[in-house]
This record gives C-alpha cells, structure tokens and sequence, in this order.
C-alpha cells in the first residue's frame, strides 16, 4: 500500500520474482496535504539523492542498491541534473519515468483507491509514508499498539533562477570540489545579521490544534535554528567554510547555497531552508538575502506531518512485524529517514515478501552493509529511537583503527560492496 519510493520499489521487487502485486494509491482521487501530481513516487522535498561518492554513507548505500538491481536509482541515474557530487533528479520526469516502468510490468496492478483498512489475509507491505492518511494511520495505530505515530518535517522553497541576481551569486562547490553546480548567495556581517533578526520575528504558520509542535533534528526548519542562537545557522547551512567570494576575494561571512532542481536549470532550491514560515514571509525574509533581492519562488516552503511506527519494538531486521508475520513496513513509516533509505527498505522487504510467498528463506543483510545495518538499527531495542539516516557511525567498526576519516570511510565501504557482493550472490541462489 502507498506508491511512494518505497512502494514502488518493493512492488518493483516482488514482480520481478513472477509474484503478481496489487499496488495501492489514493492519488488521484484524493490528495495529501504535500502532493501535488498523479504519478508514482513523487518527491515532495529537496531533490536531492545526496552524494554519489562511497566515501559517503548516502553515496554508499546507493551503489549498494545499484548492485542489487534497484529500480528507482536505475531511474534516478537516468534523469539526473547536474549536482556536483550529488545524485539530484528532475522530479517531474522522475516520477514520470517510475510511472512509466511500474505501469509497463505486467505483473504489477496499480489500484488507485484510498485504503482504509488493512486486509486482513495475504502478504500486504504498508509503505503509506511520511503523510499516511487519518483513517489508516488509525488502523496501523490499532495494529501496532502505538499511540505516538507523529512528528514533522518541513520543506524548502524552490525559486526562479532568473530572478537571482547573478552579479552577486556565484557558481562553486565547497573547496572547489565538484562541477560548480551550486548557486552561492555570499552574506557580509551585517547582512547576515538583518537577516537573522527577521527570520526570528518572522510569522509561522499556526498548527491545528491536534497537531503535535515535535520536530525532526534531520530537517529542521530554518527559523527553528535561527532561535537556538545567532551563530547556529554559520555552523549548518549557512556554514561558509571552503568558499571565496569573487567580488572580494574572501570568505563571505555567510553563505547560502542553492542545488539546481530540474534539467533545464530554470528551478533551484534553497539548501538547508526547510520552513514553516508564512508565504507572505517567506517572500519578505528570504528577499533580505543578497542576490534574492527581486526572487520569484515557483514553490514555497511548507511544514508536512510524518508518520512512523517503534520499529525498534515492532519490526525484525527484514521490516517485518515480529508478531504478524504477514504484514511489512517500508520508507519513512518504518523509522528510515530519506529518499534513499526509504528506497533500501522497499527493497529489503520487497525481496523478503517474495521470498515468503515462494516458501525461501528470508535474506538478512549483512550489518557491514549499509542496507543491512540500516534494517538493523530500526529492529534493535532503542529507548530514544528516531527516524535514521544513512550514516558511516551506525556500520560496525573496522578491525585496524584508522585516523584519517576519508580513508576510514573508503575502508568500510569497499567492506560493505564486499559484503553486498555476497549477499547478492545468496540471493541468486534463492532466487
């Protein structure tokens, strides 16, 4: 159920195994307060996959499901626009493209109505996302015993780039690495502080009163940081260590960056910027940014609910329910936090659904892989649990110690690629 990243894979998964799927969706017949278009795994945030480099846990975790034949990097790789050492999608045809390939697979059955209720027999994989809808949140609530299955997240706004003012921006990456695919917006002292001081008073807009004011640390919104102090935000996003302003021939006191957001080039996003601010104030804070004087915003910001269950009490490392065998959890409602690792669980239970209805044996990842200790982390006993992003800390350590972070990096990397070299060779073997 859910046709989101996840969803799609795991579809993808099991029919490439001859398992006929039903795949569930409400769009377009009802929509969540985010999306916007009829496809299949529309990205509603950045659209950004991270890094392509090994030497980076989301860089990583991407080759991996590259080597395990994974349909949507497949597709991500196929319309991708420039990033410097990013992986970032044009999501229109993105999602277009996934459409295309899921509609195309004659053992896939796409059912576009709202599911209200779990089924109670079958194999069924609930992937409903970060914004599952009140009448089945309530039913997975039921199924689960959970009573807290909300958090938020917020998203950045995307501007035209003709309305940047390209006298003041310039193009580069940090330490000059990468392809310059960056737009920079270089902020003085005190245009950083002008800055600040009206995004802290800026108006947010008011929540339901239902609604829970819990914030996700991974995507926090830019005036949340701004009020835990002046300087938080040269220490995040607006961090400019590794640039030279052209104009002046020094660091900038403060940077904004902007990612390219589609393939033409004509939409960028603003990094780091994940907001809840009013439009009205968006318009009028984000204006004080040097070159953004007479910007024209083609979407902005906006604050989403979340949803996800205690997978650490709930799921085994195959992103099954523990006591009912019949019933996987896949993407962000599982405790994974990212497009692509919400990707990797489509995969991992994908794969093991299958395996179920043919009567194999499951396959568990290896913990050295970044799949693998992914579905570990969110299996694995956790008091504090929060949703998990790819990250080299959560892989077992290496065996010699290793001071230098880049090559301690490229070390259980290739470790990981070893390992996903053999779990991959097991599951032809089941397969």
């Amino acid at each position: 159920m859910g046709d989101g990243l996840a969803g799609c894979e795991a579809a993808y998964q099991i029919a490439k195994r001859g398992i006929k799927v039903k795949l569930y969706e409400m769009k377009p017949k009802k929509f969540s307060p985010a999306h916007t278009n009829s496809n299949l795994a529309e990205i509603v945030c950045s659209n950004s996959f991270k890094s392509n480099s090994i030497s980076n846990a989301c860089g990583l975790l991407k080759e991996e499901l590259r080597r395990l034949d994974s349909l949507l990097i497949k597709v991500a790789d196929e319309v991708a626009v420039p990033a410097g050492q990013a992986l970032a999608v044009d999501r229109d045809k993105f999602s277009k493209k996934v459409t295309e390939e899921i509609e195309k697979n004659e053992k896939i059955e796409i059912i576009k109505e709202e599911v209200t209720q779990i089924p109670e027999v079958g194999i069924v994989i609930i992937s409903t996302g970060p914004l599952t809808s009140d009448s089945l949140a309530k039913q997975i609530a039921e199924i689960t015993g959970e009573k807290r299955l909300f958090f938020y997240d917020a998203a950045a706004p995307i501007i035209e780039k003709d309305s940047i003012d390209m006298n003041i921006a310039f193009y580069g990456d940090r330490y000059g690495k990468g392809d310059n695919s960056y737009i920079n917006l270089p902020m003085n002292q005190e245009e950083y502080k002008i800055f600040y001081h009206e995004l802290i008073k800026a108006e947010v807009v008011t929540l339901h009163e239902f609604e829970k004011r819990e914030i996700f640390e991974g995507c926090m919104p830019i005036e949340v940081m701004a009020k835990r102090g002046e300087e938080t935000m040269r220490f995040g996003p607006l961090k400019p260590i590794g640039f030279i302003e052209p104009r002046t021939g020094k660091r900038p006191y403060a940077i904004v960056q902007l990612r390219q957001d589609n393939s033409s080039g004509t939409l960028f996003n603003m990094v780091g910027f994940q907001t809840n601010l009013k439009f009205g104030e968006q318009k009028r804070v984000f204006s004080l940014i040097p070159g953004l004087k007479n910007v024209e915003f083609a979407k902005y910001g906006v604050m989403h609910r979340n949803t996800y269950i205690n997978s650490p009490e709930l799921l085994n490392e195959t992103y099954q329910l523990k006591k009912q065998k019949r019933i996987y959890f896949a993407g962000q409602i599982s405790g994974v936090e990212g497009y692509v690792e919400s990707i990797s669980s489509g995969l991992v239970a994908g794969i093991n659904a299958a395996n179920q209805i043919l009567g194999k044996e499951k396959i568990i990842f290896s913990k050295e892989t970044m799949i693998g200790t992914l579905a570990s982390y969110i299996s694995t006993l956790n008091k504090k649990f929060q949703p998990m992003n790819a990250n080299f800390g959560i892989l077992p350590k290496l065996d010699e110690e290793i001071k230098d972070k880049k090559t301690k990096y490229e070390k259980l990397s290739q470790r990981a690629l070893n390992s996903i070299g053999l779990d991959f060779f097991c599951q032809r073997q089941y397969n």
